[in-house]
């Protein structure tokens, strides 16, 4: 079942192909076709998933290069399970983004469909060797994405993406390597390597650990290895910036939490305030570098930023070293479902950046003014994703953040005191911009801009009645993690 959720879209690439370079529109309906199918799967796999426990499910394990002791080894759990339905949600919605492509369509699509499958497959792999080799698989399309169908600064940017993350993955390769030799017999069974766990002590697996944190922290990005993210974002086509934030930022979290914390618990602890103080640096700084943009796509590029802080918070509470569960539970609940909703509302925020650029070709806050007057429907979902990305109570982006205040209160006082400012700073640059842009007489530029239309309200609809239903009522999404979450809790402790 993983096998086919992680391959299917590749089965798109043989037949894009074969497919006339011209055949724009019959290139577009095949990408849809194969990531609905993908999305539909999922759906059913969410269906069947065991919520009573935290073993791993819909298992498949292989060899692969026996000589290694290399496995092709799959299995998803609750930390992962939001994610691989996240990750055909995102993409779904990307290809309709992706819609006004009209350069190189098929090169675009391919690359597309193999950036999805390696994506799917970083959430679903259990073999340390083959969890590398999809994050490695992800580098390449996301760099010819950004650098081919990009902004004017799309090689800049696109380079510079590329060598943060090719110096992270180096780091990874190393410890990897380390975890690798260090056991008998040898294995990259991330299970395994969880088993002996307590073997890995001392400032050898310490610097182990900053390795691997630092090869994740950059795909967070937490600072100060956060600097590639707003080029990126500000260069990339619409639909590569709702998968970089929707997904390919969570593939750092989920790093963190499914090898660092439960292969290396003892450098965990010893890094706990470290990763705290770095959170709640990601949280207010990033919020005020927002505060400061005029472009609205690197405005929100930036509160990303802020918003990956919660998740660093959170998992840092559960580090810490005799911490409650009291605490530990619903920190690292916060964290995961932060990672899940933050895909939700930040693919809404750029979906809706992406909306104004095509109409106005420009995405200057200060250059609009009276837009609520002429796109009614265009200025009432912004102020809705707008309100999710806040916190507001009702939506989904609230739950996540106060989990991780609930449990970092009584851990990081002070920190998570300082953190709720960025809630503050949050709800003053949102409300700033909208202001700015739907507020006062209309530019009298923009009188013949036209409203949001069908096919983009598509894309915005399924993820804003997500954010509604789960902020409403969470309980569904929670008790798909919480047993894993518990478990992860008594290995880390």
């Amino acid at each position: 079942m993983l096998t086919l959720l992680i391959f299917l879209p590749m089965l798109a690439v043989p037949v894009i192909l074969f497919l006339p370079a011209k055949a724009h529109k019959t290139i577009r309906w095949t990408t849809v076709f194969f990531t609905a199918i993908q999305l539909a799967l999922t759906i059913y796999l969410l269906t069947i998933y065991n919520t009573k426990t935290a073993d791993f499910q819909f298992v498949e394990k292989y060899s692969w290069i026996p000589a290694f002791n290399v496995e092709y080894y799959l299995g998803v759990d609750g930390l992962g399970i939001l994610m691989v339905l996240l990750t055909p949600l995102i993409c779904f919605v990307g290809i309709f983004a992706s819609w006004g492509i009209s350069k190189g369509v098929k090169g675009y699509f391919i690359l597309y469909m193999i950036l999805n499958t390696g994506m799917m497959g970083v959430f679903c792999a259990l073999d340390f060797f083959l969890f590398y080799v999809f994050w490695e698989v992800t580098l390449l399309p996301m760099y010819f994405l950004i650098g081919i169908w990009g902004g004017p600064r799309k090689e800049y940017a696109a380079i510079k993406f590329f060598l943060y993350t090719l110096f992270g993955s180096v780091l990874m390769l190393l410890v990897m390597l380390a975890l690798y030799f260090s056991v008998t017999p040898h294995t990259f069974s991330i299970p395994e390597l969880i088993k002996v766990s307590s073997t890995f002590k001392g400032t050898s697996w310490f610097l182990a650990f900053i390795g691997l944190y630092i090869a994740f922290a950059i795909k967070v990005p937490a600072f100060p290895f956060h600097t590639w993210l707003p080029d990126a974002h500000t260069e990339a086509p619409t639909a590569i910036s709702v998968i970089l934030a929707g997904i390919l930022l969570k593939m750092g979290v989920y790093g963190i939490i499914r090898i660092s914390l439960p292969i290396l618990p003892d450098a965990a602890h010893s890094f706990a305030l470290i990763m705290a103080l770095i959170g709640v640096i990601n949280i207010v700084y990033g919020a005020l570098c927002t505060m400061a943009q005029k472009d609205l796509k690197r405005m929100i590029a930036y509160s990303s930023i802020s918003h990956m802080g919660f998740c660093l918070l959170g998992i840092s509470v559960v580090c810490w070293l005799g911490v409650s569960a009291d605490s530990a539970i619903p920190a690292l609940t916060g964290a995961v479902l932060q990672m899940f909703n933050h895909g939700c509302i930040a693919g809404m925020l750029f979906l809706i950046a992406g909306v104004i650029y095509d109409r106005a070709h420009h995405r200057d806050i200060n250059g609009f003014g009276g837009l609520a007057s002429r796109m009614p429907l265009y200025a009432g979902m912004t102020t809705f994703a707008f309100f999710a990305s806040m916190g507001l109570p009702g939506l989904s982006g609230f739950i996540s953040e106060i989990l991780v205040f609930m449990g970092g209160f009584n851990v990081f006082t002070t920190i998570t005191i300082i953190s709720v400012s960025g809630v503050v700073l949050t709800a003053g640059y949102f409300l700033w911009a909208m202001q700015r842009m739907f507020l006062g007489p209309l530019n009298e530029k923009y009188k013949d801009l036209p409203d949001i239309n069908g096919r983009e309200m598509f894309t915005l609809v399924p993820l804003g009645l997500i954010v509604l239903f789960l902020g409403v009522y969470p309980m569904p999404a929670i008790n798909l993690i919480s047993e894993s979450i518990k478990n992860l809790v008594t290995l880390v402790k």
